[in-house]
């Protein structure tokens, strides 16, 4: 059985690329910065229009820390409510409580509103206190997947962690590296049966086509940023796809 690549996309060039080159399903964001945030309405639907790849949509009002308040909460439903009307395949998000376990309650309330699509633990899980007490917690809530760089900062270092974590879901969950992923890790990983899917963002920076740069003013603490978008690697997804097979 292949290997399936889900890859984080931030614009719509790179959604449309990363399907182009061969991605099995996308996570659609905002805010590469923050580590992504809530997309909006209007991206998905032009992509659904043009795509028949599953999009799943990351439900994160801000940056920072997975502990939210009841208003933000409630953003957090109505934009899996609105998204799901325009097309959304599956949603991305994790709540925890501000002591690093994971939010029951929370997390029942926005499943309810996701009305049976697939719905991911994001990297919330990697910053929880207590990795295999909250895997356990995630299944019996019934996520059908956790992205996780192993409650390390990438893939590469958390691997023991990814490892054990597959020993112990056996097939209630799918544990779906990300973070730092490499080709590489698709080969370590194919000796556990129930390895299914990476998560890869194949991320390359694609030269802007503006030609005019007002040298007084910065949008962002990087002044290359307004040089660059965010692209797709085509010959780094090939290398996924192949590693996969």
């Amino acid at each position: 059985m292949s290997i399936l690549l889900e890859a984080p996309v931030f614009n719509i060039q790179s959604a449309l690329d990363a399907a182009r080159f061969g991605v099995h399903r996308l996570e659609l964001c905002a805010n590469f910065p923050e580590g992504g945030e809530t997309p909006s309405v209007g991206m998905l639907e032009v992509l659904k229009s043009e795509l028949d790849i599953p999009v799943f949509v990351m439900i994160r009002p801000r940056g920072g820390d997975f502990c939210y308040s009841q208003k933000e909460l409630l953003v957090m439903k109505r934009d899996i409510e609105a998204l799901g009307k325009a097309g959304a395949d599956g949603f991305v998000f994790g709540v925890l409580d501000s002591k690093g376990a994971v939010q029951n309650d929370a997390c029942e309330s926005l499943l309810r509103a996701a009305s049976g699509k697939p719905c991911t633990f994001h990297r919330a899980f990697d910053a929880c206190q207590d990795p295999e007490r909250s895997l356990e917690a995630i299944i019996q809530l019934g996520f059908q997947r956790i992205l996780t760089s192993g409650a390390r900062n990438s893939v590469s270092e958390g691997m023991d962690l990814i490892e054990k974590l597959l020993q112990m879901a056996g097939d209630r969950i799918i544990i779906m590296p990300g973070g730092g992923s490499k080709p590489e890790h698709v080969s370590h990983l194919q000796k556990y049966s129930n390895f299914q899917e990476i998560h890869a963002s194949c991320k390359t920076k694609v030269l802007s086509p503006n030609q005019f740069i007002n040298p007084e003013v910065s949008f962002t603490s990087n002044p290359d940023d307004f040089k660059y978008h965010l692209g797709i690697d085509a010959d780094l997804v090939k290398e996924f796809l192949e590693a996969g097979k």
